[in-house]
């Protein structure tokens, strides 16, 4: 733990609180973490855990060496004016979807002088548990000692992986960043799914959960690919081939390929709408 070590949260909901928890106590005292959020209810949850709150950004922030705006991409340009007077020497770090850094730079600077310490992130909800994955990109003049500090915030709630050209982020966001609503969505089909075959609701629940979880964990632990694995499940003419046989009529891969497009696209329209 850097006892020295203290990070600002602009905004204080579900992906704050989830860095927060894999943070607290280990890259940072609780005491060192300050949290501006305008909702009072918010608030008095972050002064319950112990952390520093505000409604507005004021002197607090100016004491912090690195600033993490969890915003909605909406709002991103409007909440870094609100900061940027207490800006001195800080890294900033944006999770806000679409937003390039570049933008979130501009916004930061002096006309024609973009603040040059800003990094993107695209973490996903998994984060809530621990068991996130983020993307990062950082604008190319952040020195490595940033991009490091960045890597071990991100890494307290899962896996961090860098990406060198940001546009390559609207990717991320499309398989990783949505890709957990992806999986809930399979999930609720094969729950509904059991209970079409005749098992109950819990025992469909249970089934299904330990199935995904399990595969998962074995193409994880696995040097075959995903494709070799599944092809060891599908013996001719037996259950798995009949049922996969559906799914490649109703074109699966290709209905799966085609929504991360539409993600990715979005992603980058995000950019353009709510950016500079």
């Amino acid at each position: 733990m850097h006892s020295g070590f203290s990070i600002a949260f602009i905004g204080g909901g579900n992906m704050a609180s989830a860095l927060v928890s894999g943070l607290a106590d280990k890259l940072c005292p609780m005491s060192r973490i300050h949290v501006i959020d305008p909702n009072e209810g918010l608030r008095e949850q972050w002064r319950a855990r112990g952390a520093g709150v505000a409604a507005a950004p004021g002197d607090a922030l100016a004491a912090c060496p690195v600033w993490v705006y969890a915003v909605k991409p909406q709002v991103l340009k409007e909440v870094a004016a609100q900061t940027r007077p207490w800006l001195r020497d800080s890294l900033a770090i944006s999770i806000a979807a679409g937003i390039r850094a570049a933008d979130l730079a501009a916004w930061l600077g002096e006309p024609g002088r973009p603040w040059s310490r800003v990094v993107r992130c695209m973490p996903n909800t998994p984060a809530l548990i621990g068991a996130g994955v983020t993307g990062l990109a950082a604008l190319p003049g952040v020195a490595q000692a940033d991009r490091d500090l960045a890597t071990s915030i991100l890494q307290a709630v899962g896996e961090a992986v860098w990406v060198d050209d940001e546009a390559a982020l609207d990717g991320v966001t499309a398989l990783s960043g949505s890709g957990p609503a992806y999986v809930f969505l399979l999930l609720e089909a094969l729950i509904e799914g059991g209970q079409a075959v005749g098992l109950d609701a819990a025992q469909s629940r249970r089934l299904a959960l330990a199935t995904l979880a399990g595969a998962t964990r074995l193409a994880a632990e696995s040097t075959e690919p995903p494709a070799v694995l599944r092809e060891r499940v599908t013996s001719k003419g037996g259950t798995t081939a009949a049922a996969l046989a559906v799914m490649n009529e109703g074109g699966l891969k290709d209905i799966v390929l085609h929504a991360m497009q539409a993600a990715a696209r979005r992603a980058s329209e995000m950019g353009d709408e709510f950016g500079r």
